[in-house]
């Protein structure tokens, strides 16, 4: 069935300011849903986890049920699902922690593809441990990261692979399984950063071929925070720095300090929210997730051809976003307008479309737009035809 978008908007109370917003991959508007499971959070008895108490019970129910509903998200189990304060954060947290097994003569991939938060992380730890860096490159022309980009720089000696699953920039969606089979082969994880990938597509952590995958709930319509989950042999395996009395069970062996309840409690209302997209859908949580994520799809791809069409459309507008598989996210520029300009003129006509290279400053600089980016535009469940007319018109009246 096809998403009911006005149906949808009405449960997010940000868009009643009348912003047509491209904003989604910087972090999506809230839906009523999940600011109640917030309110309700705070408002209700609330203690540290425990079982004598309703405020320790209540804290230990929102946190399983978050587990929970991440583990359905994601495709994988409860037990592996670890939280932090973002998918940063937890980077930096595994990096340090998989750095400790590093030394000279070992080495680390990371792609030119990637926001920065999936590059520094593993090039700095590396570094410390006097590991080697190296770099997968892509095609600028395509914007495509193929499997031969990954091999030239695959290595005995490799011991971990980064890469993401959906470029924030650009949109482009490397063919993971391919890549994972690669790193395997030559000994070494897959790290895989999810944080765009999860806004678009069922999550299957075994079927992408990640050991270990972070995403961050506020790009999918909840609050910000991030996840991190892996294979739970590997993560059992692992033992990161920690207090003393701290619990050194998994996934808790992972969390630093007492857990953002309210925010778990938001998180577990978002994915719901995204299981009910396809109000027809039913079966568990995953079966309703996968069929509203089709429907979703099928409206972010129709949406996305609109607005392709449109620029196309329109002298001295270049668009970035060109593998055969992408995410609905458009980069492009226009000829003798710089991009932050060209977002301010769109913002005054109330169209939010923000312009940069969002961090993957490695990306912006290998399609030769520096650090200055683009103007993105990024789509969400609430995206609708006349958002995507507006910003069309929009452009129009850029002048000359």
């Amino acid at each position: 069935m096809a998403l009911d978008v006005a149906a949808i908007r009405t449960r997010v109370p940000a868009l009643k300011s009348g912003t047509a917003r491209f904003d989604a991959p910087g972090g999506t508007q809230t839906p009523q849903p999940v600011i109640d499971a917030i309110a309700a959070a705070l408002t209700d008895p609330l203690a540290n986890r425990g079982r004598n108490t309703e405020g320790e019970r209540n804290a230990d129910r929102i946190v399983t049920e978050a587990r929970s509903a991440l583990a359905d998200l994601l495709g994988t189990t409860p037990k592996t699902v670890v939280f932090g304060r973002s998918a940063t954060q937890l980077g930096y947290d595994l990096s340090r922690t998989l750095a400790k097994g590093w030394g000279p003569g070992d080495e680390v991939v990371v792609t030119r593809l990637d926001h920065d938060a999936n590059i520094r992380p593993w090039t700095q730890a590396a570094e410390s441990a006097g590991a080697t860096v190296r770099w997968a490159d892509f095609d600028p022309a395509t914007g495509e990261l193929r499997p031969e980009h990954l091999e030239a720089v695959l290595s005995p000696r490799t011991r971990l692979v980064a890469v993401t699953a959906a470029s924030n920039l650009i949109g482009t969606m490397p063919d993971l399984p391919a890549l994972a089979a690669l790193a395997h082969a030559a000994g070494a994880l897959f790290h895989v950063d999810a944080v765009h990938y999860a806004s678009h597509a069922v999550v299957d952590l075994a079927a992408l071929g990640a050991d270990t995958l972070v995403c961050s709930p506020y790009k999918f319509l909840g609050p910000h925070l991030g996840v991190l989950t892996g294979r739970a042999d590997l993560l059992e395996s692992l033992h990161p720095d920690k207090l003393l009395p701290s619990a050194d069970t998994v996934p808790e062996r992972f969390e630093l300090g007492t857990l953002p309840y309210e925010l778990l409690a938001g998180t577990r209302a978002a994915v719901d929210f995204l299981a009910g997209l396809e109000p027809a859908a039913r079966g568990t949580r995953r079966e309703r997730l996968t069929a509203s994520f089709a429907a979703l799809e099928t409206h972010e791809e129709a949406l996305r051809a609109r607005l392709e069409r449109g620029l196309a459309e329109r002298d001295g507008i270049t668009v970035h976003s060109r593998a055969g598989r992408r995410t609905p996210t458009l980069l492009f520029t226009v000829a003798g307008r710089r991009p932050a300009e060209v977002s301010r003129h769109l913002a005054e006509q109330g169209v939010a479309a923000p312009a940069g290279s969002f961090y993957a400053v490695e990306t912006s600089r290998r399609l030769g737009l520096a650090d200055e980016g683009g103007v993105r535009i990024g789509l969400a469940p609430y995206s609708s035809a006349e958002d995507a007319d507006r910003l069309l018109t929009a452009l129009d009246t850029l002048g000359g």
